[in-house]
């Protein structure tokens, strides 16, 4: 029987960035790369959005991901979630102790 490690070694595999988690079970993923122009040669900048499928939702908004080719799910989706490279940095999230009413935050002084 075939180990599933070498099943999936022909399929292509794509890292990006996910900026856009709204749908249900699905992902935007942006991968960005970089090739020379075929006439001047200077590098260029190429984005090209996927749409991955992903089950359990464990992907967040700016999280680097890996998406491995898969059969067609919808109209769109021919990939899926492989596994999460590296967790997005939270900005803005606050201690629980700053979120809660009973807890009074003295006012700074000018």
């Amino acid at each position: 029987m075939a180990d599933a490690q070498t099943t999936n070694a022909h399929k292509n595999e794509k890292v990006g960035q996910v900026v856009s988690t709204k749908m249900a079970k699905t992902i935007v993923v942006e991968v960005i790369r970089r090739v020379p122009h075929p006439i001047y040669k200077r590098i260029v900048t190429k984005k090209k959005k996927f749409y991955a499928h992903d089950e359990s939702g464990t992907a967040k908004m700016g999280d680097m991901v890996r998406i491995v080719e898969h059969r067609p799910i919808s109209k769109l989706k021919r990939w899926a979630l492989g596994e999460v490279v590296r967790r997005a940095v939270q900005i803005g999230a606050e201690p629980a102790a700053l979120l809660d009413p009973a807890v009074v935050v003295p006012a700074k002084k000018k």
